[in-house]
C-alpha cells in the first residue's frame, strides 16, 4: 500500500508551496520549482497515490515528510 494518499491538484500545490516551491509555468501539467529542484504535477483530480509518491520523492521529500505538509 502506497504511503502517500491521492490527493487532489489544489493540495498538492498547495503542500509544494508550503514548502518553498514557486509556479513557474501553467499548461496540462504545473511546473513548479524552489531554485534547484524542477517539480512537475499533472492537473487532474485525483492524482492517484503513485504519482503522488513520485513527485514528492521528485521534490526531495520522504513519505512522512510531504503527508505532514498535506
Amino acid at each position: 500500500m502506497p504511503k502517500i494518499p491521492g490527493v487532489s491538484y489544489l493540495a498538492c500545490l498547495r503542500a509544494l508551496r508550503k514548502a518553498g516551491f514557486m509556479v513557474i509555468h501553467e499548461g496540462k501539467h504545473t511546473v513548479m520549482s524552489n531554485g534547484r529542484i524542477r517539480v512537475t504535477i499533472p492537473r487532474h483530480n485525483p492524482i492517484n497515490s503513485y504519482t503522488m509518491g513520485g513527485i514528492a520523492r521528485d521534490a526531495g521529500f520522504s513519505p512522512e515528510a510531504f503527508r505532514d505538509l498535506l
